[in-house]
């Protein structure tokens, strides 16, 4: 069955280019970012890994831990990580997983059979300090992924997360934000007390409450 958003992240054990990591406990009570690439020494992936390198204090700021999952062997990794480092100007600072069996791209099913039957396509999963899923997100091996875009949805997961509000179409850190319907509209100044634009009794408006 497809894991859905809100399931619990499957747990797993496996060889990573920075040793043997259980995820959960790797996890600790952050956030996390698992993504899979196709393969190894491919283009689109080394511009991929070293742009989260490049990220890591984005991450670190939102209390995110990265990873990454291919089907290639850990030699072939740490081999592909000088190369990473070499033409993208980054040092590697995150693991990658070895998963040369499958087991953790078929755990959370990774690899499309109508794309591929052998490599991974490219997911991404954002999990939460409660290990659930929070975000899906898959791309065909064509495309590479929007970084910039995957922190924006960081940032509105976690602002959604502790306060009353959701984030509108194109929202940017710092941007107003909508009232959660399920305030009643009398209980709004005193939730929010930096103002608030009523457009429909079912749109309402707010500076971002965090800030």
């Amino acid at each position: 069955m497809a894991l859905r958003l809100g399931d619990v992240a499957p747990n797993f054990t496996a060889v990573t280019t920075e040793g043997t990591i259980t995820f959960h406990e790797w996890l600790g009570d952050g956030w996390g970012l698992l993504f899979s690439h196709p393969a190894d020494f491919t283009p689109v992936c080394t511009t991929e890994l070293g742009k989260t390198a490049s990220l890591k204090a984005e991450f670190d700021k939102r209390n995110v831990k990265a990873m990454a999952v291919s089907v290639d062997p850990l030699n072939s990794h740490h081999a592909w990580i000088k190369d990473i480092e070499e033409t993208q100007n980054v040092q590697m600072n995150f693991p990658i997983i070895a998963d040369e069996k499958r087991e953790v791209a078929e755990l959370y099913e990774m690899i499309h059979p109508n794309v591929t039957v052998k490599t991974t396509v490219r997911t991404v999963f954002v999990i939460g300090p409660d290990k659930k899923i929070k975000l899906t997100l898959t791309y065909p091996p064509s495309t590479g992924r929007n970084f910039q875009e995957i922190l924006r949805v960081i940032d509105s997961l976690q602002l959604t997360a502790y306060h009353s509000v959701a984030t509108p179409a194109d929202w940017q850190h710092g941007e107003d934000v909508v009232i959660s319907p399920s305030i009643a509209t009398e209980d709004v100044p005193q939730r929010f007390p930096k103002g608030h634009q009523i457009i429909k009794p079912y749109l309402r408006m707010t500076p971002q409450p965090d800030l």
